[in-house]
């Protein structure tokens, strides 16, 4: 067996959609796992349908995360096919992965108290939204409402004057998604020894708290809120993108000694014993007398200029790139994250692990809907037929 493949054998059952659900099956299928995505026949997964643009029918968020998993359709408010399911997990499933509405899957008989008392040795992931206590317990949730209510938002951006800035990316739900995917693969290591399963609760909301530890920290210490930094970082000064001839370099002197490389290669070497700058504390202290000498030597030079002015200091630093020059970057080429996959699949990026030097293959591409039905629930397929 592959190392790169070290969930090979086990089955895994997703009851999920969108995002979160569907990128903790990604995950697991990716490291090998038997991925069975249970979807509506009508229509499927919502996020077959969140674009332009679209591949062979599916948008982008569908065919990132839903590729190398087996599509079955089934309405769940049949009985005769919610039973099929039910039986289909009892018999093969290692794990299941849930991220229906609160209460949903309990009353259909799929919730994980049912199926555990069914089959003790199940794995059950419960991904919610607010959590499965509490006064919001029962609220539907989605990745820009728990960047808002979880308080990301209100330190994103570029100030409190500016409009509240979501992250672009669906952060709170991939998090939440790999969340489940580490909780599911600690239990199925505990029950080798133990024989018994368990049920995982996450949730967005635990998610975006989690994401925002420093920030509380920071509260707690102070008393003071985290304010937006745009491009920054609050409590280290310079770690910031400035603005060059032709674009932006973020420039990430972190620590006193990078500091002061930075003031030599600024011909500024007098800054680094500047008693106002000479520790990181100074320097977000007086930030506002400091950020504009630098931001004016910027200005003097292009990227790769500055860039390579940098570089020779070794002072770490990085272009803002679009997502284009990213595809095309050697270094993303290098690293060979960028999957093509089999033949007729459609290009995506593949986990950020390596193992003895392998990442997890590309095996198949997003499924139709309802691929695969007659290969996991037969009965299911003979009634759409």
């Amino acid at each position: 067996m592959s190392h790169s493949q070290p969930l090979a054998g086990f089955t895994v059952v997703e009851l999920g959609h969108s995002v979160a659900a569907p990128y903790t099956g990604f995950i697991l299928a990716s490291l090998g796992a038997e991925l069975i995505k249970v979807e509506n026949p009508e229509g499927g997964d919502a996020a077959r349908g969140w674009g332009p643009p679209f591949h062979a029918g599916s948008a982008p968020h569908f065919t990132a995360f839903n590729r190398d998993k087996q599509s079955v359709a089934a309405d769940l408010r049949d009985a005769a096919q919610r039973a099929a399911v039910r039986e289909l997990i009892l018999e093969k499933a290692d794990a299941v992965i849930c991220n229906m509405r609160a209460g949903a899957a309990e009353k259909l008989g799929l919730g994980p108290v049912a199926l555990r008392q069914a089959n003790p040795s199940l794995v059950y992931c419960e991904i919610g939204a607010f959590g499965h206590v509490g006064p919001m317990a029962d609220k539907p949730g989605y990745d820009p409402l728990m960047q808002a209510y979880g308080g990301m938002m209100s330190i994103t951006g570029e100030s409190v004057e500016r409009p509240p800035i979501r992250v672009g990316v669906s952060i709170v739900d991939m998090g939440s998604g790999m969340w489940g995917a580490i909780g599911i693969m600690g239990a199925l290591i505990e029950r080798r020894r133990t024989g018994q399963g368990t049920h995982i609760r996450t949730s967005l909301f635990e998610t975006a708290l989690a994401w925002t530890a420093t920030p509380v920290c920071r509260q707690l210490m102070s008393g003071k809120p985290q304010l937006p930094q745009g491009s920054g970082a609050a409590g280290i000064v310079p770690y910031q993108a400035f603005k060059t001839r032709d674009g932006w370099l973020v420039i990430g002197a972190g620590n006193d000694n990078l500091f002061a490389k930075l003031a030599r290669a600024m011909g500024r070497p007098e800054l680094a014993s500047d008693e106002r700058f000479a520790t990181n504390r100074g320097r977000v202290t007086n930030k506002d007398e400091l950020l504009p000498v630098i931001e004016a030597f910027s200005a003097g030079f292009g990227n790769k200029e500055l860039a390579a002015l940098l570089d020779a200091a070794d002072v770490p630093n990085a272009p803002v790139q679009t997502i284009e020059q990213v595809i095309t970057d050697p270094q993303t080429q290098a690293l060979g994250i960028l999957q093509s996959g089999p033949e007729g699949a459609f290009a995506s990026v593949g986990l950020p692990l390596t193992f003895d030097g392998e990442r997890p293959a590309y095996r198949t591409p997003a499924p139709t809907l309802g691929q695969h039905t007659a290969d996991w629930l037969p009965t299911v397929a003979k009634v759409e037929a």
